[in-house]
């Protein structure tokens, strides 16, 4: 009787077969790649980057209106508030504010309409004054061009010969083209007859070109309506799709993204009207024709940051050059869009609503491009909502967080990362450039707590993994040195967060504290901090490197005026009994000193557990500089010169001590 595959694996396992794992792989079926792996998701993402870009595009009629409809609908909701609030239901505060917005976009419609009408007819009339006004500059460069070519060629030898250009004898061919037998040909008559129009024929050439503004208005007022009138149920919705697991985060998160984007709307808008009603003002009394469509032509183009008023002041200067003789009406007008945008952009918005839209400048200028190639011009007059929109669901919505990455004016980086970032690079003037700007609103010792010494932690890691090799993590640590050697000269004594005066002492006895390294590649780097905090507070101090207490060497280390040793570890897991031992052999050499072991790696069990710094056997453990830095003033100014040792305290005791 034949056996199983299970009963063949479990004979040869009866019999120690050493054959199992090779029949194991055998029957097992082929790995897959998981669903999960990161490949196949970077892979989903682009197919699914590449079918939303292509659904924009082919689908441009239908998402135009829908994304005006909610961008009025953001515009719209303050007022529905607003109505709300003095006493009108939902739907009555809903209508009037859409009655609101469709008197102002017909007043608009009809402003532009009448306008463009009047300007169709007299554009051939500044056509030709704009064509006169350059041949007329053509004709003066020509004639500069002339001059300077004839004193240019002064300096010939007058032995040279003048060059003269062959010139062929113009035939006068007035008559019309001769025929092969020699007569000629008779010019044919053209004669244009009217052509019969009806009254049907006459209203659909009217109606026709309306028919498609018509229908989006229309679109988006009922799209409006129904967003306005339904807006809690559509939030609840999209919660339930991005953010269900958490709903109180997400809902607070949406709550207050939708309430940021009305109001920068709303803001915008203002500004945007108030920019346009300035220029068509400026313009009628500049003289140039039809301010008022320049002038609503220049409040929606600013929608579009850098590129729309550069835009918005084309026409105005062409028609400017096209009803003036002379450059001066040209250059007023210039004048004006160089001295209106300027103030709108650096000083109405920065008090209005902050100095930044959340967008970083390149990513406007990307969107600008990426929309207008989409949906045309009305993709780039939405560029900055649409992409605004984005960057605001990226800060709120995890999964959607890659936009405000790449769109957002928020540092792609962290402090941490950059620093380390920097350091990696062996770029050592940025990375002082960088601490310089953090200075500015901070100590020092809060920046080498939560910059540096996380930074230090990070290439720790990296050592550890063995992607930083030995040589290169001496080349980081010189590195980073030196910037603390700069640094030297930013004294923050008064930003310490000591709360006894008498704690700033002024030591008198050298190496009065020793701040002695750990193993690790990047401990000396920690130690220098701390020893240079200590003495910008008044510290004698002194760096005691690895080296110089290890087991060989440290009996020729004098440690006899020493009061407090500090000693620095950031990697402490992988080698505690260096700890242990290293502390043994301090305290045999300098009974008498108090010894703070820091411990900078975050949540190291020693801090927590008073077994654990018993087994170490040192007097405190910290985990930041600035605890270090408190326990050794505390340890200067408590302990009596006859006591040898301070009492180990508690991670909960040194929470509560003076100064932190």
């Amino acid at each position: 009787m034949l056996m199983t595959e299970q009963e063949q694996l479990a004979g040869y396992d009866d019999h120690g077969d050493d054959r199992i794992p090779e029949l194991q792989a055998l029957a097992s079926p082929p790995s897959v790649p998981a669903a999960s792996s990161p490949e196949l998701r970077t892979l989903v993402a682009v197919v699914v980057g590449a079918v939303v870009v292509a659904a924009l595009y082919v689908a441009q009629d239908v998402l135009i209106p829908m994304t005006l409809a909610v961008l009025l609908s953001f515009v719209l909701s303050p007022l529905v508030d607003l109505l709300r609030r003095i006493g009108l239901w939902r739907a009555p505060a809903v209508a009037l504010s859409v009655l609101v917005a469709l008197g102002a976009i017909g007043l608009i419609g009809t402003l532009l309409g009448s306008q463009a009408t009047t300007l169709a007819a007299d554009v051939p009339h500044y056509v030709e004054a704009v064509q006169n006004k350059l041949e007329s500059i053509q004709a003066v460069a020509t004639t500069r061009l002339e001059s300077i070519t004839r004193i240019l060629n002064r300096g010939r030898t007058a032995t040279t010969p003048p060059i003269v250009p062959a010139v062929r004898p113009r035939r006068n061919n007035t008559g019309p083209p001769a025929l092969p037998g020699g007569t000629q040909q008779q010019p044919l008559v053209v004669e244009l007859a009217a052509r019969n129009s009806s009254v049907l024929a006459v209203a659909r050439a009217v109606i026709e070109p309306l028919l498609g503004p018509l229908e989006t208005t229309a679109i988006v007022l009922i799209v409006a309506v129904f967003i306005l009138m339904q807006r809690e149920d559509l939030r609840d919705r999209f919660i339930r799709l991005v953010g269900s697991r958490d709903l109180h985060r997400t809902t607070i998160a949406m709550d207050d993204a939708g309430k940021r984007l009305s109001r920068y709307f709303v803001s915008q808008l203002a500004v945007n009207a108030c920019f346009g009603v300035v220029i068509g003002v400026g313009l009628w009394l500049i003289g140039v024709p039809f301010a008022v469509l320049w002038g609503v032509l220049a409040g929606l183009l600013r929608f579009a940051p850098y590129v729309g008023p550069l835009l918005a002041a084309v026409a105005p200067l062409t028609l400017a050059a096209a009803v003036d003789p002379s450059w001066w009406t040209t250059i007023y007008v210039a004048l004006l869009f160089v001295i209106i945008e300027p103030l709108t952009g650096y000083v109405v918005e920065p008090l209005l609503y902050g100095h930044s839209t959340g967008l970083s400048p390149m990513s406007v200028i990307v969107a600008a491009v990426f929309w207008t190639w989409i949906w045309g011009p009305v993709g780039l007059i939405l560029s900055t909502p649409l992409t605004l929109c984005l960057v605001v669901m990226g800060r709120h919505v995890k999964s959607l967080e890659f936009f405000d990455v790449l769109l957002g004016d928020r540092p792609a980086l962290s402090e941490v990362n950059r620093f380390y970032q920097r350091t990696l690079a062996d770029d050592s003037d940025e990375a002082l450039d960088q601490a310089e700007k953090m200075l500015a609103d901070r100590p020092l010792v809060d920046y080498y707590d939560s910059v540096v010494v996380p930074g230090l932690k990070l290439a720790a890691a990296d050592e550890a993994r063995g992607t930083i090799s030995r040589q290169r993590a001496a080349e980081m640590t010189r590195s980073i040195l030196a910037v603390i050697g700069d640094l030297a000269e930013h004294v923050d004594a008064k930003h310490t967060g000591t709360s006894k005066p008498e704690q700033l002492l002024q030591g008198t006895s050298t190496g009065l504290v020793a701040c002695v390294a750990g193993r690790g590649p990047f401990d000396d780097v920690v130690t220098a901090m701390l020893a240079q905090l200590l003495v910008q507070r008044g510290v004698d101090s002194r760096t005691v490197l690895h080296a110089a207490v290890s087991r060989d060497t440290i009996a020729q280390l004098d440690l006899s005026a020493v009061k407090v040793i500090a000693v620095s570890y950031l990697e402490l897991a992988g080698a505690p009994a260096h700890l242990r031992y290293l502390i043994r052999r301090l305290r045999r050499r300098a009974p008498h000193a108090a010894i703070i072991a820091g411990l900078w790696p975050t949540g190291e069990a020693v801090l927590n557990e008073p077994q654990a710094q018993k087994a170490l056997g040192g007097d405190r453990y910290v985990a930041s500089i600035r605890e270090a830095i408190d326990a050794t003033l505390a340890a200067l100014s408590d302990l009596p010169p006859s006591q040898e040792v301070i009492p180990r305290i508690s991670a909960a005791e040194a929470a509560l001590s003076p100064g932190r």
